[in-house]
Order: structure tokens, then C-alpha cells, then sequence
């Protein structure tokens, strides 16, 4: 079984009053609900799956978005395993007026592939072809054999 698209996903929205707090920037939560977005539908594009989130992982907030600005948020499945996909999730904020885009959010995905019972189904396997996708199939099979061995504690 081969991926169906393995090209990355793009989703892009807008800041809006109700997505923030009192400093006028973005709520956390705003984003993180976009970001999971991108992974889903990511992983769904990959594998012609349904998907749901299993474990987010290394998610770090690095600068906020403001009212106004347009987040872009970008996924691509980085890893696999039989029924698990990890997408590697980069959100940007950018400023309308003169379009600079800054890394606002980064972090790893895992989905677990469902049938209409909500059972886990297998998937396709990405295949690390270049030296980067090989480095991230490595960082997220370490994050992946982590958060196994501290579930089995």
C-alpha cells in the first residue's frame, strides 16, 4: 500500500478578536485547535484515512501572533508506523502590512488511523528519501519510542 500524497498541507486563517486575549494576541488553544486541523486533514490526504490525535509532542511557542495577522500553518507526515502517522506541524504568523512571517509554533502530531468503529486500521508507510526526511523520521520515531516507554511505566 503506497501513500496517496506525501506533499506537505497548508492551511491559512486569520487572527480575529474572539481568537484573543487580553494582549491581543492569539490564544494558545486557537492555535494549537488550527495546528491539529492540519495535522488530520495532513494525515488524512496521506493516507486516504480517517484520523485522530493520539499525542501531541515538543509543541513550543516561540513569538505570538497579533490581532490581524494571518497564521500559516504547514504539515507533512515526517513518520509512520503500522496504524500511526506523525506530522511535523510549523505555524507562521504574518504581518498583512508588510507580509514578514515569523515561526510562531512548532510540534509533532500523532494520529492513530480509525474505521467507522473507532478501531484502529493500518495505513501506508512514508519513506525517508533525503537526508532532512531521514532526520525527521528519526527525531519522531525517538519521540514516538518515549512517550511508549513512559506509557508502559
Amino acid at each position: 500500500m503506497e501513500p496517496f500524497d506525501t506533499e506537505p498541507l497548508t492551511l491559512i486563517s486569520e487572527v480575529f478578536p474572539q481568537d484573543t486575549n487580553s494582549y491581543n494576541t492569539l490564544f494558545g488553544g486557537a492555535l494549537l485547535s488550527l495546528m491539529d486541523k492540519a495535522a488530520g486533514i495532513t494525515c488524512s490526504k496521506f493516507a486516504h484515512r480517517e484520523f485522530v490525535t493520539i499525542s501531541i509532542d515538543t509543541l513550543e511557542f516561540t513569538a505570538p501572533a497579533r490581532q490581524g495577522d494571518l497564521i500559516e500553518v504547514t504539515g507533512k507526515v515526517v513518520f509512520t508506523s503500522n496504524r500511526t502517522a506523525c506530522t511535523k506541524v510549523t505555524a507562521w504568523a504574518m504581518n498583512k502590512s508588510d507580509w514578514t512571517k515569523i515561526t510562531i509554533c512548532e510540534g509533532y502530531f500523532f494520529m492513530v488511523a480509525i474505521d467507522s468503529m473507532m478501531r484502529p486500521i493500518p495505513i501506508p508507510q512514508f519513506v525517508p528519501e533525503s537526508d532532512e526526511e531521514k532526520a525527521e523520521w528519526e527525531k519522531a520515531k525517538s519521540i514516538r519510542d518515549h512517550m511508549l516507554a513512559h506509557k508502559r511505566k
